[in-house]
């Protein structure tokens, strides 16, 4: 399965290609940053974001696009600009019958580390580990866009499908599958009471 990851962002959107093989084995594909001019007006700045993303996604013909989820900042003007960009990546993808899948900067570290909580120099660490680089992948959004790609092919959702076992699967995928368990059986209790 070949896994298109978007870090949005409307002057760098970071773009990480790789591919998930068999019991999640992962392998480094591509990795680039999609550019708009800060001076341009904004749906100019739009138009750039989609036009560098629909090629992406005509190079590589992922089988899916995994984007980051945004997330609330103090910045206003930030947010609508991430939230817009990712708007891009989600209208090329449905364009193209590509299916989309939304996770969050804490899903993302906790597929990767282990701790939802960990710090962007041990994000980078563990994604040139992962993806066996000799060097960190930059910049920081190239980065990020992997990591999303990575988290998507080890959510927990598909971590034991078609026929694969437990012993399979890494440290963190099996400490996140056990968090997702735990935080559905409290769902359930909750409801029961």
């Amino acid at each position: 399965m070949i896994i298109l990851g978007v870090d949005p962002g409307l002057t760098r959107c970071g773009v990480g290609v790789i591919e998930a093989g068999a019991y999640r084995r992962l392998s480094f594909i591509h990795v680039d940053v999609v550019r708009s001019d800060p001076k341009s007006p904004q749906d100019r700045r739009l138009l750039t974001i989609y036009d560098g993303l629909a090629a992406k996604l005509d190079e590589f013909a992922p089988d899916v696009v995994s984007i980051e989820r945004v997330f609330a900042q103090e910045n206003r003007n930030t947010v609508l600009g991430t939230a817009q960009a990712a708007g891009m990546a989600m209208l090329a993808a449905a364009q193209r019958n590509i299916p989309v899948a939304l996770h969050t900067p804490t899903e993302s570290k906790m597929a990767i580390t282990g701790n939802g909580k960990a710090e962007k120099i041990q994000m980078e660490r563990m994604v040139a580990r992962i993806l066996n680089l000799n060097t960190l992948p930059k910049p920081a959004d190239a980065a990020d866009a992997l990591a999303i790609a990575i988290c998507h092919a080890l959510r927990p959702a598909g971590a034991i499908q078609g026929g694969e076992r437990e012993e399979h699967l890494t440290a963190a995928q099996r400490q996140w599958a056990k968090a997702a368990q735990k935080a559905s059986r409290g769902r359930t209790q909750g409801r029961a009471m």
